[in-house]
């Protein structure tokens, strides 16, 4: 696989190159999208011929045997992160932002509260608050280039409304691959405040070297009662448009309620969605994601060592996703001046760190899922954006 190869994303209509001004009102075509979790890479060639052969069956109508992805998510499951689960325990929903809020519609009712640990993906807060439930936010800790989990201060930041706590892990935007001891303490919090345990694990595959991805399931087998785990082909293999997300719920009583909220709503996955994911869950997809995390290791390490070379700039160790948290609060900026000059002068468009919540602030989320020369250039640009500082 050709990781350098840089094809044009504009033609194919993809969000992350189309959107920059409807979104961020960006019109500068010179402007490097480093936003949206989606990666530049052309799609490997296991998954175009899965789809090809589609094509050229010529049917597109009802179909059966979603049972056949199942058990390729389940291989995957094994094999990769060694937790070895039974096909009927995986439900599936649209995505995984749909099946966030298929678990905010499960677990609360309007007027609760969901408790996230922030600064985190934002879609988390936006689902809450669109399901007319409340945020607790409870904030991370920065320290050493990484966060870290205070829960005296979270114990403090509880209201008693909270039947929900929703975890990003790995976490985006800090790039922290929690330890088990971390997620056997998250799993003793939820349990001490008896909360339905939201497992978002859509990025266990991308994890740097010298790091592991252990499922919250693995790390804390005693919280099974009260644990979903939720995970996705989409990110790893960047295949987000045929939104098929896996709710992974082996607690027969969360099971039957989860499925129940997903069967009202008469949902059931994408053709293409499935065709695509099975395909991406195969040794195939194995040996490519192989490849691709010591690309994104090697567009890491470049882009860490150039950002750091700013004076005042502190760039979080990206210990899993391709997603790099930069803190500029040293310098001493408003998150305005901070836009302003990373986005006109810079020309790049990363992710702007308030969206994700308390303890984004000073902060910029930056996608290295790209072609090695736009990482470069968008970690020269940055460096020149800030050479008065230097």
């Amino acid at each position: 696989m050709n990781f350098d190869e840089i094809y044009d994303r504009v033609a194919t209509r993809s969000s992350k190159w189309t959107l920059m001004a409807s979104g961020f009102g960006i019109t500068d075509a010179e402007t490097l999208p480093m936003w949206v979790a989606d990666m530049d890479f052309r799609a490997p060639s296991f998954l175009s011929d899965a789809v090809r052969e589609v094509a050229e069956a010529g049917d597109f109508g009802y179909f059966a045997h979603t049972d056949t992805y199942r058990e390729a998510a389940a291989w995957w499951s094994k094999t990769r992160h060694g937790w070895e689960i039974s096909p009927d325990r995986i439900i599936n929903t649209a995505s995984l932002g749909n099946a966030i809020a298929f678990a905010i519609q499960t677990w609360s009712t309007p007027g609760d509260a969901v408790a996230i640990f922030t600064p985190v993906y934002h879609e988390f807060a936006m689902k809450i608050r669109k399901n007319g439930r409340t945020v607790t936010e409870l904030p991370l800790v920065a320290a050493d280039g990484r966060f870290t989990l205070d829960f005296d201060a979270c114990e403090a930041r509880m209201t008693g409304r909270e039947t929900m706590l929703l975890l990003a892990s790995p976490h985006n935007p800090g790039g922290r691959v929690w330890t088990v001891d971390e997620l056997r303490a998250i799993a003793d919090f939820a349990a001490r405040h008896d909360l339905v345990l939201v497992s978002d694990e859509i990025h266990n595959d991308i994890v740097m070297p010298g790091f592991t991805h252990v499922p919250t399931a693995l790390a804390a087998p005693d919280a099974r009662s009260r644990l979903v785990t939720m995970t996705s082909a989409s990110k790893t293999f960047s295949i987000a448009g045929t939104r098929l997300g896996a709710v992974i719920i082996e607690d027969d009583r969360l099971h039957r309620q989860y499925a129940n909220i997903v069967n009202r709503a008469d949902l059931y996955p994408n053709l293409f969605g499935v065709v695509l994911s099975r395909a991406a869950y195969s040794p195939e997809g194995a040996a490519w994601v192989d490849q691709l995390v010591g690309y994104l290791a090697e567009n890491n390490a470049l882009f860490h060592e150039r950002i750091s070379a700013i004076p005042g700039t502190l760039v979080h160790e990206l210990q899993g996703t391709y997603l790099a948290w930069v803190d500029f609060s040293r310098l001493g900026m408003t998150d305005e001046e901070l836009w302003r000059r990373v986005t006109q002068k810079a020309r790049v468009l990363p992710s702007p760190g308030p969206n994700f919540g308390t303890g984004g602030e000073g902060g910029l989320r930056f996608n290295l899922g790209t072609q090695r020369a736009r990482v470069e250039e968008a970690a020269d640009r940055l460096v020149a954006a800030f050479a008065d500082l230097q």
